[in-house]
């Protein structure tokens, strides 16, 4: 066999479902809204409303998060054919398999795994951080030596709370997705209860005054704001994550999918509504501008919630992507691109243990010993890379007669799906120097460990 027809060999859907039917199916479409609300709805939406508004797009900052919300709901209906056409695990790195080929779904699956990792890595040393302001409150404050990462200069040599929430959430999750799925959505509804409570205080105390101007940076600062919001709705592709382990994909996926995308921007934009018009967008250029909202009217008590509220999000988007990120790694060992221990499903719930305590231990890793302010601009890379394949793909998809659809299709087709790919392009080119050379880096990672080890162990050599 040729090497262009190697790296180009499909998988067939049959195969995958034969694999991963071992997979227990208890998440119906509550759980698969709450997993996607839970990855999507973090700490952003108490600080990324404010920070943009003051540096970018002032209260129309509301239309920011619509505007990016419109563009990340076409990858999303993309997202939503292939869950309902391929219920399988392993995401868009499956997709691109049996759509494109081996190697490219291979890179699909290698950027997945890079947005994975560093995210739930960065977002475990800000829940550390919350933590320990948390416990000071009580009077308890944490030794400097275990409360950063490893930079002796500063006294700090371990982030220890990273790594026990780490620990903590992918035991959880190893005990059988079922009962954390119930810690998930408790999470999750303690999450959108602060919202709201935020939402109904701060109503009394808008100033309309307060929007105006509504675009003091011009349409293109609104159009500046959605490009870097866009971001916020990242995390909505670990529902596709989960299609094996669904009950009836081909309905339950898209509802998973869309309904994330529609409720998170409903509590972006109600926040960004409130935010704006209880203080003046000049003054919220800080660290936690919705705490400094309800400190300005006197709402200490609403304050302090916020740091529970904070908690509880970053909890829930670690839980969501350290769940996708397993069955990522699954995926990719269940077809000898990496060592087949990794594609076991093991023990009495059937779940990917050897995958996800790989997992565990590089994020622990990262969090408890890397910093990671740099590297987590590499997650952006990763993601828009699968959405522009992921939104290409539905082409050559709908071409496939072996793949039978009778669940969700992306409307307008082919014109969404192009425009949704070229949307992708666009925002892959305004990202910075340094993401293009840390992401090139990473690429060429993993065309070594394709070409070394996964072309020859690969299911479909043989």
């Amino acid at each position: 066999m040729s090497l262009s027809n190697k790296i180009f060999r499909k998988e067939s859907l049959d195969n995958y479902l034969k694999v991963d039917s071992k997979f227990e199916k208890t998440l119906g479409p509550k759980d698969l809204l709450a997993l996607g609300i839970g990855a999507v709805i973090g700490t952003g939406i108490f600080i990324l409303p404010g920070t943009v508004a003051a540096l970018k797009a002032g209260p129309s900052i509301t239309l920011s998060f619509v505007i990016a919300a419109a563009v990340c709901a076409l990858a999303g209906m993309c997202y939503a054919e292939f869950a309902a056409s391929l219920p399988v695990a392993g995401s868009a790195y499956s997709y691109g398999t049996i759509v494109y080929g081996e190697l490219p779904g291979w890179l699909l699956g290698w950027a997945l795994i890079l947005e994975y990792v560093l995210a739930v890595a960065a977002v475990s040393t800000g829940w550390s951080a919350y933590f320990g302001s948390f416990i000071q409150g009580f009077g308890i404050k944490l030794p400097t030596a275990i409360s950063g990462s490893f930079n002796p200069s500063h006294g700090t040599y371990i982030n220890l709370f990273a790594i026990v929430i780490v620990l903590l959430i992918a035991f959880l999750l190893n005990r059988g997705f079922k009962s954390s799925i119930r810690i998930n959505n408790f999470m999750v509804f303690v999450k959108i209860a602060i919202i709201l409570i935020f939402i109904l205080i701060g109503m009394f105390y808008i100033k309309p005054g307060n929007w105006k101007p509504y675009f003091p940076f011009g349409v293109h600062g609104t159009l500046a704001g959605a490009s870097t919001v866009f971001f916020a709705y990242l995390g909505f592709d670990t529902v596709s994550s989960s299609a094996a382990e669904v009950k009836n994909p081909s309905k339950t996926m898209p509802i998973g999918i869309i309904g994330t995308l529609i409720i998170a921007t409903i509590f972006y934009v109600a926040v960004s509504v409130v935010l704006t018009g209880m203080v003046s967008y000049t003054k919220l250029n800080v660290a936690d501008p919705v705490a400094l909202a309800l400190q300005l009217v006197h709402q200490n008590w609403t304050a302090g919630l916020l740091s529970f509220g904070a908690l509880a999000g970053m909890t829930t988007m670690m839980i969501s992507m350290i769940y996708g990120s397993s069955r990522l790694v699954y995926a990719t060992g269940r077809d000898g691109l990496l060592p087949k221990a990794l594609g076991q499903l093991v023990g009495e719930h059937h779940s990917p243990k050897n995958a996800m305590i790989v997992v565990t231990i590089f994020i622990a890793f990262l969090g408890g010993f890397v910093p990671l302010d740099q590297l987590t601009n590499l997650v952006n890379i990763g993601t828009l890379f699968a959405f522009t394949l992921v939104s290409f793909g539905i082409i050559p998809l709908r071409k496939r007669r072996d793949i039978p659809n009778s669940g969700f299709k992306v409307p307008g087709y082919p014109v969404i799906p192009i425009i949704s790919g070229l949307a992708c392009i666009y925002l892959i080119t305004t990202l910075s120097v340094e993401t293009w050379i840390g992401s090139a880096i990473w690429f060429t990672i993993g065309l070594i460990i394709y070409f070394s080890y996964g072309i020859n162990h690969s299911k479909l050599s043989n």
